[in-house]
């Protein structure tokens, strides 16, 4: 993802007359301005991927928020949201990949009980990037070092 692409994408969104998208990449944008002003420096494609990512997991807390809270038209405007930002990240982890990083770093590392767990997420977060979410990192290490005897 690239900061120039976002931005062509919401200059089409602008012409196609797409109000609800050109918000929605106003966001994003603002997002990524912030920092740059915040750190005075452009930039790198990583760095945007961390942000926009960040702003992803924002969105699913606002929905998580909405649906506990019965607000459908809120619900409604963070799904749309969502796909949106979600189509300039990389594909999740699936399951199986996540698992197999995971029994890596457990196995790396010697883990045996939930005692290791702080070591074991320390270790894989890092490896599983912004492609898998720290909740379900975390869930699945809780799991495996269960099973881990």
């Amino acid at each position: 993802v690239t900061q120039d692409r976002i931005k062509t994408e919401m200059i089409e969104a602008m012409k196609g007359k797409d109000k609800p998208r050109v918000q929605v990449l106003r966001m994003m944008q603002a997002a990524l301005k912030q920092v740059e002003i915040d750190t005075r420096e452009v930039l790198e494609e990583e760095q945007v991927m961390e942000i926009v990512a960040a702003y992803a997991k924002k969105v699913k807390d606002s929905l998580a928020g909405a649906v506990s809270a019965g607000r459908q038209q809120m619900v409604e405007d963070c799904e749309y949201e969502l796909r949106i930002v979600k189509a300039y990240l990389p594909e999740d982890l699936t399951e199986e990949e996540l698992k197999t990083i995971i029994r890596g770093v457990i196995t790396k590392l010697e883990a045996k009980s939930m005692k290791d767990m702080g070591r074991v997420m320390k270790s894989a977060v890092p490896k599983c990037g912004i492609r898998a979410d720290g909740d379900r990192v975390s869930a699945l290490v809780k799991l495996l070092l269960s099973q881990t005897k």
